[in-house]
């Protein structure tokens, strides 16, 4: 990797890609993240802002000018939109001359038959054929969406959730890795990353209510279909990659 060159952050505003380019600029690189908006009033010297929108092809080569690395953490949310925005993307590296494309996943996309889910693998397997260099990265769920799933039913006499066992993972300690994998040569699929317990949701969600002082019912729900059976099965856990420090109770304690 060219020291001078900018790393590229696509949404790099987001919940792990904010994170990454902190954690960038923190060791010295100079870093571009990618927005479909005009954040060029940040005036820190090592950060670039470039406007492109990837899931209409619009203004990606530009952003990736003089670049030779990409992390990739910018999601749509949806299998159509992550997929149309991955294969733009790639697409204009090669022309660019990208030289490595870091890619965060999520642990289980391959075993669990959610719609979502289906679209990150087809995103990993877009970038494997891509000819590109690349290090893929999966992890659980981060505790920013396990808490963000409780925060949105606040007015809600009870917390509802899933009937699984989840193993959420700080998306700093996520950055962490996806930073040291930017600086360094393509490595290939990467042993993936799980936070530091396995624990029913229904614990997590008592967790959150006492954190900001509820008193609510937990109610668990239970799916029909393969995709919850999938989760119930525990494909979306890693315990032996159980490398995450920060707890979800700690989380909470530490976030504004």
């Amino acid at each position: 990797m060219n020291a001078t060159s900018p790393i590229v952050v696509t949404g790099g505003t987001g919940t792990v890609g904010h994170h990454v380019v902190e954690r960038l600029l923190g060791v010295g690189h100079q870093v571009r993240v990618v927005s479909r908006h005009d954040r060029s009033g940040d005036t820190r010297s090592a950060l670039e802002w470039a406007v492109a929108d990837l899931v209409r092809d619009d203004g990606i080569e530009r952003a990736l000018t003089g670049a030779d690395t990409v992390v990739h953490c910018a999601t749509g949310y949806s299998r159509r939109a992550d997929v149309r925005a991955a294969r733009h993307l790639f697409s204009a590296a090669r022309v660019a001359g990208i030289e490595h494309v870091v890619l965060i996943s999520i642990v289980g996309v391959d075993r669990i038959p959610f719609g979502y889910y289906t679209g990150k693998v087809e995103v990993e397997h877009l970038l494997e054929r891509s000819g590109l260099g690349y290090s893929i990265l999966r992890s659980t769920q981060f505790h920013e969406l396990v808490a963000g799933l409780f925060t949105r039913q606040r007015r809600l006499p009870v917390l509802l959730t899933p009937d699984i066992r989840i193993q959420p993972i700080a998306a700093a300690e996520v950055a962490d890795e996806l930073a040291r994998l930017a600086a360094a040569p393509p490595a290939g699929r990467v042993p993936e990353v799980g936070g530091p317990d396995i624990i029913d949701a229904r614990d997590l969600a008592r967790t959150y209510a006492a954190s900001i002082g509820a008193r609510k019912r937990i109610w668990p729900i239970r799916l029909p279909g393969r995709a919850f059976a999938a989760f119930r099965a525990g494909n979306n856990l890693t315990p032996e990659r159980a490398v995450g420090v920060r707890t979800f109770r700690e989380y909470l304690t530490l976030r504004p």
